[in-house]
């Protein structure tokens, strides 16, 4: 763990800090998976490479499944291991998850304190499965059940579609695949059986940011005016490198308006250059679902009452049937829930 001169797991100190702060953000990241150096089909197709609109544009079959067999991924704490499809394999994994205690948490930090907001990179949806209040939450990089039309002429936008298939053509793999099948490549999807559009008969895309492109401007704009409200007492950096921008950079913009800092990582000890951590007043290493849910606990109280706070406000586990839209499905221009 870094050197500080204090001791940054004192959790007596960060209750009694936690218990005289107002405004609060919290900063959370990107939860799903990581894909760095997983095999199979990773060792011939760079995923990060993938996940940009020149990827999708030259090859949507392989964007959209990558693989019609199983490759494994390694997922973030604050989410669930799965094996599947690229896009389809994150869809699945998330719809598949359930919010844990750190979800729970911060939904109840939020109910407790109207100035409390999360800025989170994750796209899983499991924050507002959770219960979190949607205007005081900002997920900047957009949301897996979210589905778009790619038609320069089309403004499609369909939110909250949490089919676990978009298209038979991406169903979920048997669970019985062997791991020689995560060699084979990718079959190439004729276009008419991958996602399209209700509206115009396009191509659908994610609802998710792509590298290379820029963060939805409306929330970023509320995020900023939230900062000029007044000082910021606390930021809470949880389960994030604290290295990618722009999200990064509200780490540093809290310290300015005179917050103290605590992270909550699994890498502090193996990662001394974590983002964040020179500014940091505290360090809580280990699993945030082990974590929140105790240095929050003068807040939100134990978790049984976390629960009873909150109520069932989670409808899954999603359907499972092949493919199809979803019934309920929103035609706009992306405001609002669809973010989320």
């Amino acid at each position: 763990m870094p050197f500080l001169e204090h001791d940054p797991t004192n959790m007596s100190s960060f209750k009694a800090q936690l218990a005289n702060s107002k405004r609060i953000l919290a900063l959370c990241g990107a939860g799903l998976a990581t894909f760095r150096g997983a095999g199979g089909l990773w060792k011939t197709h760079d995923a990060m490479s993938l996940a940009t609109p020149q990827a999708f544009s030259k090859d949507p079959s392989l964007v959209w499944q990558v693989s019609s067999n199983f490759v494994t991924f390694t997922m973030h704490p604050m989410c669930i291991a799965s094996r599947d499809h690229f896009y389809s394999a994150r869809r699945h994994a998330a719809f598949a998850a359930k919010p844990n205690a750190a979800h729970l948490a911060l939904a109840a930090l939020s109910v407790k304190n109207k100035d409390f907001i999360t800025v989170t990179q994750n796209v899983d949806g499991l924050s507002p499965r959770a219960g979190h209040p949607g205007d005081q939450l900002f997920p900047v990089h957009g949301s897996l059940s979210t589905v778009k039309c790619t038609s320069v002429f089309c403004s499609y936008v369909e939110f909250n579609n949490f089919e676990m298939a978009l298209t038979p053509a991406l169903a979920p793999q048997p669970a019985d695949a062997t791991d020689a099948d995560m060699d084979v490549q990718p079959p190439n999807i004729p276009l008419v059986l991958l996602p399209s559009c209700p509206k115009c008969a396009g191509l659908l895309r994610p609802g998710v940011v792509w590298f290379n492109e820029a963060l939805p401007t409306d929330l970023l704009n509320d995020i900023d005016d939230w900062m000029e409200k007044g000082p910021v007492d606390l930021c809470l950096v949880i389960g994030t490198s604290g290295r990618v921008w722009p999200a990064a950079g509200y780490i540093q913009q809290c310290k300015v308006k005179g917050a103290k800092v605590a992270i909550i990582n699994m890498e502090i000890s193996s990662d001394p250059e974590l983002g964040g951590i020179e500014d940091a007043d505290w360090l809580f290493e280990g699993d945030c679902a082990r974590i929140l849910p105790e240095i929050l606990e003068p807040v939100i109280g134990t978790m049984d009452q976390v629960k009873e706070l909150l109520g069932d406000n989670d409808s899954f586990p999603a359907r499972t049937s092949q493919g199809g839209m979803s019934v309920d499905f929103t035609d706009a221009s992306g405001d609002g829930p669809g973010y989320y």
